[in-house]
């Protein structure tokens, strides 16, 4: 009997190894606060990604540090396929430099890119009373009265501090930037007239400027808008180069750097099925976000080229957290 349960013991790791996945729960690390865009797009694709792969998939938020706290607690969660948290263009493309060494991660090379999952832009909103009706007109103004013109943001290195920078950097327009916790309170102080502009996302900023509290002048995006038409590109509305010189933002699902050929596969068609549903379709439209999938290989070169193109953008702006 104690011999047979010897090798019962030894061939434990091998049944476990042989058993098919997923055979158990997953978790989905959300690097961010509840109650966000981040969150409100991660739980019903998490929902959605349980019912495909036939296991509970518990959604935990792991907020601080610019969202790196996160994303280093999957950075170092084994690499077996139970773990996958969302990635932004922040965690995987900015805070790589505006945090340098004190990064806790490689963006590059710690993670296993499993699928994009919804592109969206920061649209440019300004207060009525500021004499420019295109982001031509406000550069212009800008540059012919410096020390005027200020936009806000959520804080520095946010995704719409960043938009504001890559504006100053295309049109050498003196601009001055004042950080604030959260878009919210910037969004506030346009409207009151204390901020000239700031960037934010369409779904807080288009209801504003429909009641005419502000004005939309371009989205960052090389393309129009789908949620926002009647809105024009940097381009169209007189600043060459923009679209080029950032990029699209987006989320995307990660997982640690090592996961084997056949899970990684089957967790991107699992969350490709999830994504492409049609209620979280609808769910993502809602949000003024657009479907965007990719296969692993797809988005780990829009990390790449995006963590180059974010990069230019950091040390341009001088924009550091120490």
């Amino acid at each position: 009997m104690r011999r047979l349960l010897s090798v019962l013991l030894t061939l434990l790791p091998l049944v476990a190894a042989a058993e098919p996945f997923p055979s158990r729960p997953l978790k989905w690390i959300v690097p961010f606060p509840p109650g966000g865009p981040t969150d409100s797009f991660s739980r019903p694709v998490a929902q959605k990604l349980s019912e495909v792969l036939g296991q509970p998939v518990v959604v935990e938020n792991i907020a601080g540090a610019g969202a790196s706290i996160g994303i280093d607690r999957l950075a170092k969660s084994p690499p077996d396929g139970y773990t996958v948290a969302l990635a932004t263009t922040g965690t995987h493309a900015i805070n790589p430099h505006l945090y340098g060494k004190r990064l806790p991660y490689d963006a590059l090379e710690d993670f296993t890119p499993l699928t994009l999952g919804v592109r969206y832009v920061n649209v440019l909103v300004i207060n009525p009373s500021v004499p420019a009706n295109t982001v031509g007109e406000l550069v212009a103004y800008a540059k012919a009265n410096p020390g005027k013109v200020s936009f806000g943001s959520a804080g520095n290195g946010s995704s719409n501090h960043l938009s504001g920078e890559v504006l100053k950097y295309v049109t050498g327009a003196p601009m001055e930037h004042v950080p604030y916790k959260g878009s919210a309170p910037a969004l506030g102080d346009v409207m009151a007239g204390n901020l000239t502009f700031m960037f934010d996302i369409l779904i807080t900023a288009l209801p504003q400027a429909r009641a005419g509290r502000v004005r939309a002048l371009a989205v960052t995006s090389a393309k129009r808008s789908p949620f926002a038409p009647d809105i024009p590109t940097m381009a169209e509305s007189g600043v060459k180069g923009y679209s080029e010189a950032g990029s699209d933002l987006w989320f995307g699902i990660v997982a640690p750097a090592g996961l084997p050929k056949e899970v990684t596969s089957k967790l991107n068609q699992a969350l490709v099925t999830a994504l492409r549903s049609p209620e979280i379709r609808q769910r993502i439209s809602a949000q003024s976000f657009e479907l965007w999938t990719s296969t692993p290989g797809e988005f780990a070169q829009v990390i790449r080229t995006d963590y180059e193109k974010w990069g230019r953008i950091v040390r341009a702006a001088g924009a550091r957290v120490d």
